[in-house]
């Protein structure tokens, strides 16, 4: 896999709400895992051994979750020592170690399992929005991501997308507004809701970037006639209808194509000077990678 490092500026700094966040998550997901006890460890292993780990390398792709293994550990064992031998976003090889960790015996197995999780499904996301990125490196559009990502891990796979070279769009509902097709259906037409959007916005006091998605010429028509948005997404076009409709807009907005890009696809379509893709698949069909993290006697 070639690789061009994305990581650095595109990658947000651990700030004080993130590291909350994590920590909720670690604690929530330690106590799924562990309930009551990890019994298994506690009949076996003595309560003051310790032991050394290694996270080994075992497939080829962008490396990500190393800042939350380590945070792990620290709520396990607040003893353990981490030594860190690679960062989040490099490139991995079979047979590379990510870091090394000694700690409490029974609290690095309690970790092992929620370590490998993150990291194994952050990596596997992080190595598919590279491929996507490469693809369009030199091609002045940006790829997205979506709201296609599992249920309370948002902040996290979204994270592995940064470090895979790609964007973040919206995080959720309330940061943008999206009129998409069942908007307009339920709101009767595309004018009724732009139209709904800006009454909205003046009751409230508020301001949002507003995309609006069209599934035909028909309706960028009716758009471009209304105006009012920042974006509009070209939903489910073939490149000729594509590049038409790119044609009508003249520039007057920012475009997005989005609907089944992929990694065969999104070239041509960055070709055609769109300003942003989105693939729902960056998080929705990556793969988790092959990691292990093995005691070292």
């Amino acid at each position: 896999m070639k690789r061009t490092n994305f990581a650095g500026p595109k990658v947000k700094i651990m700030t004080e709400i993130l590291r909350q966040r994590i920590l909720q998550f670690i604690n929530e997901a330690l106590a799924e895992d562990v309930g009551p006890g990890d019994f298994t460890s506690e009949a076996t292993i003595p309560a003051t051994n310790r032991d050394t780990a290694r996270l080994l390398v075992k497939d080829v792709g962008v490396l990500a979750g190393v800042e939350i293994a380590k945070m792990v550990f620290e709520v396990v064992d607040p003893t353990a020592e981490f030594t860190q031998l690679m960062n989040d976003g490099d490139l991995m090889h079979v047979g590379d170690e990510a870091f090394h960790v000694n700690c409490n015996s029974r609290a690095l197995l309690k970790a092992e399992r929620l370590v490998l999780n993150t990291m194994q499904r952050m990596s596997g996301i992080a190595t598919l929005s590279n491929r996507y990125a490469f693809e369009v490196e030199d091609l002045p559009v940006k790829v997205l991501d979506t709201r296609k990502t599992t249920p309370n891990l948002r902040f996290i796979e979204k994270w592995a997308v940064r470090l895979g070279g790609c964007h973040n769009y919206r995080d959720g509902l309330y940061d943008r507004i999206m009129i998409k097709d069942n908007h307009v259906d339920a709101a009767g037409s595309l004018t009724a809701a732009i139209n709904g959007v800006k009454t909205f916005f003046e009751e409230n006091n508020m301001e949002l970037p507003i995309t609006v998605e069209v599934r035909n010429l028909v309706e960028l028509m009716e758009v471009l006639e209304v105006g009012h948005v920042d974006r509009i997404m070209l939903d489910n076009f073939e490149v000729p209808i594509l590049k038409e409709a790119l044609a009508h807009i003249a520039g007057r907005y920012e475009t997005e194509a989005s609907g089944g890009i992929t990694l065969k696809t999104i070239r041509e379509i960055a070709l055609t000077g769109v300003d942003y893709i989105s693939v729902g698949a960056l998080t929705h069909s990556a793969t988790s990678l092959d990691l292990s993290l093995k005691v070292m006697k």
